[in-house]
């Protein structure tokens, strides 16, 4: 599966479909180098769930929680800053990746031994003309 997102103005139509395409899928790795969009269109994900929380980066947090309008809980991480699966042993990634609750991972290269099989494979990149791609595997 794959979206081409035209621009900022298009991102909610390609997280409202993507979320119909996902099914009951719950782990979202998102691959991409610094500044593709990968936090920005989490934003756009909890948006469309009715997330009203300030959606941002969990650069130094690891993790944040957001609870959707149904009351459900959606968890975005960030391991850019973890040196080892180790320390997201000593975290307790299981507690969130295997809580069934919408996750969703930047940097996951960091930690992949610890992705889960059905995790969906989620690689974003830049065109050369601005706009970005959102090729998806696993969905």
């Amino acid at each position: 599966m794959r979206w081409i997102i035209n621009g900022l103005e298009d991102l909610n139509r390609v997280a409202a479909e993507f979320l119909e395409r996902a099914g009951d899928r719950t782990l979202f790795a998102l691959y991409g180098p610094m500044g593709v969009g990968k936090t920005t269109f989490v934003k756009a994900v909890a948006a469309c769930l009715g997330v009203e929380d300030d959606v941002t980066s969990p650069t130094f947090a690891i993790v944040n929680e957001y609870i959707t309008a149904d009351e459900k809980r959606v968890y975005h991480f960030d391991f850019y800053r973890v040196k080892n699966t180790t320390e997201a042993m000593d975290f307790g990634y299981e507690e969130y990746f295997y809580s069934g609750n919408l996750c969703f991972i930047e940097w996951p290269e960091m930690i992949e031994p610890l992705l889960p099989e059905d995790a969906v494979i989620c690689r974003f990149s830049e065109l050369p003309d601005g706009r970005r791609e959102l090729a998806v595997e696993g969905m």
